[in-house]
């Protein structure tokens, strides 16, 4: 786990800081949190229900295939547009401690009913994500770090800690 601190201090009732407290932050570099997210993975099933959004379970899981691949620069996306900076927005994505909102609109490339991987069987779709999020969290590393189409360049820990909370959203997504 990641511990993120933050330090507020007020001066003369000014904000000159962030204030002190630890977070335990789940991350991909530490197995435990790896493992917590597969046999999560191993619960979803053809038939699982979404809470919210468009995408069938298996839709799901090729969706996070197709994000690992873009992670490691498998499968090439397209920069965002964005109309705030991508350090901002990243830094709330990865740091803040809240589940992220649902209904982000994903990029073209990643999105199942435009331009994603398409279902074909479930169990070897399942296999093949499970054999990604292997080789994304494999040391040596046998790829190079791709920038993302919203954060812009980020680092081994942003990577690590955004494929953790990636596939955690949408195991959230089908209850698992």
């Amino acid at each position: 786990m990641i511990k993120c601190k933050f330090h507020l201090q007020h001066s003369a009732g000014r904000h000159a800081g962030p204030q002190y407290y630890t977070r335990d932050m789940k991350t991909l570099l530490n197995a435990k949190d790896k493992e917590e997210l597969i046999a999560r993975l191993q619960g979803v099933r053809p038939t699982s229900m979404r809470l919210w959004g468009k995408m069938s379970a298996h839709q799901m899981v090729c969706h996070l295939s197709d994000g690992f691949k873009m992670y490691m620069g498998l499968k090439p996306v397209s920069p965002a547009s964005l109309p705030y900076p991508r350090s901002l927005l990243k830094w709330v994505a990865l740091w803040t401690p809240i589940p992220w909102p649902t209904g982000f609109n994903t990029a073209p490339e990643l999105d199942q009913h435009v331009g994603g991987t398409q279902p074909v069987q479930f169990d070897n779709d399942l296999r093949e994500l499970q054999r990604l999020v292997d080789n994304f969290t494999r040391q040596p590393r046998g790829f190079q770090w791709q920038a993302h189409p919203h954060f812009g360049k980020m680092s081994e820990k942003e990577w690590m800690r955004l494929g953790y909370l990636h596939m955690d959203h949408h195991l959230r997504q089908f209850g698992a």
